[in-house]
């Protein structure tokens, strides 16, 4: 008897992963197709900014090359995207016209970066930050030009702006906020991030608004002009304000979509032979763009692929990393704090440590670290279990070791 088909749309990481722990469960069950918008096999999305930096190089970040899809029967089609779905006939319809039936879809589109809707926001050397593609451009613009502004003072502003002034950029950055990561680390922690880029050389706008982009004499963005009247010279622009969820071609075919295409907590669409993972979901009124989630999404539906139905996806605990060689930083959950919370605050000015803790009835609800994340998968898993922190309270801040070593004190 003929295998039943199963159609990847989307070659990306949440896509792939979904695959390996496919195949890992079931790995005879089906048989696969996977289309990919670009033309390169599965790559480590996350590294694209130690390439940028001159890290590592582009062949060093393939996660699964082309023999990995051949040794498991997989039929791989690179640069030819999924242009439709045909719910009716259960067929998808690639940009070449080429179709392919499915008895069971995975759709794993991604994202796309915001570009802000500014004048000459189409002008060439304006580019966002997302893919291969991107990071190539970014190379060759740093090889003929001198300056360049991001747009955006986020985690992939900042390891953009990093890996732009390692190759000899003078980047400004231009956030609209009053410190840099002001979703992701308190003020004190931003402050201390600032003035470690600042001795990198990277320049910093905080609460500044981009008005326009104007172009030179040959066409080329030239300058960025602020709303405060002042211009940044720019002839490369990065914009790192954001990510939409890719689910045009889902909402298309009729499948509900919120931002992102509604999935529940077996990663199934409205249609039951659809599902999706990744950056083009929304799951409980969520779209993550961090891979932990992604992965842990691919874990659950593979089990529903697989017939196995036993994965439940019930949201992720999202913490911040940034990947910019020499800086140690996290956070997670609450870190912000609030009514009904308390801090515990350790600062080492000399080393540039500083850490907060945020409690609430003696459990953990929020972590921001800066200098030193070496106990940040221990805070993660507390805030995640909720645990009675009452008998260590005083020793948690100094971290994993001491905590341990009072509590056998304890015993």
């Amino acid at each position: 008897m003929s295998k039943p088909r199963l159609v990847v749309v989307g070659n990306g990481m949440a896509g792939v992963r979904t695959l390996e722990e496919l195949l890992r469960l079931a790995p005879d069950l089906y048989d696969i197709e996977v289309f990919g918008a670009e033309p390169h096999p599965n790559y480590n999305r996350i590294l694209l900014t130690p390439v940028l930096a001159g890290e590592q190089r582009f062949e060093d970040i393939i996660l699964n090359d082309l023999d990995w899809y051949a040794r498991h029967g997989i039929r791989l089609h690179l640069g030819n995207p999924i242009v439709r779905i045909d719910r009716a006939r259960r067929r998808v319809i690639a940009a070449d016209g080429s179709e392919a039936a499915y008895d069971r879809l995975l759709l794993a589109t991604g994202s796309c970066p915001l570009i802000l809707d500014l004048p000459g926001c189409e002008l060439p050397g304006v580019l966002g930050y997302r893919d291969i593609a991107d990071t190539r451009a970014m190379l060759e613009a740093a090889e003929r030009y001198r300056h360049a502004v991001v747009i955006g003072g986020g985690l992939l502003g900042l390891e953009a702006a990093n890996g732009l002034t390692s190759r000899g950029m003078q980047v400004t950055v231009v956030h609209r906020g009053e410190w840099l990561l002001d979703r992701q680390l308190d003020r004190e922690a931003g402050q201390l991030l600032q003035r470690n880029l600042e001795a990198r050389g990277i320049r910093f706008r905080l609460c500044g608004n981009t008005q326009a982009l104007e172009a030179g004499p040959d066409g080329r963005v030239r300058q960025v002009l602020l709303r405060d009247g002042s211009h940044l010279p720019a002839e490369l622009v990065v914009m790192a304000t954001g990510i939409r969820p890719n689910s045009e071609l889902a909402a298309a075919a009729g499948l509900p979509c919120r931002q992102g295409i509604l999935v529940d907590d077996t990663l199934q669409t409205f249609d039951p032979r659809i599902y999706a993972v990744g950056e083009c979901v929304t799951h409980r009124g969520t779209s993550y763009g961090l891979v932990a989630p992604l992965f842990e999404q691919a874990q659950v539906c593979a089990t529903h692929l697989a017939r196995l139905g036993i994965g439940r996806y019930q949201g992720s605990l999202v913490a911040t990393r940034l990947k910019v060689t020499g800086i140690e930083l996290f956070s997670a959950g609450d870190f912000s704090g609030g009514a009904g919370t308390e801090s515990i605050t350790l600062r080492d000015p000399s080393s540039g440590l500083y850490r907060k803790l945020v409690l609430r009835d003696d459990r953990l609800v929020g972590a921001c670290l800066y200098g030193d994340s070496s106990d940040s998968a221990w805070y993660q898993r507390l805030i995640r279990e909720s645990s009675d922190l009452s008998a260590c309270r005083n020793q948690i801040i100094f971290g994993e070791h001491c905590s341990r070593s009072e509590d056998s004190r304890h015993a």
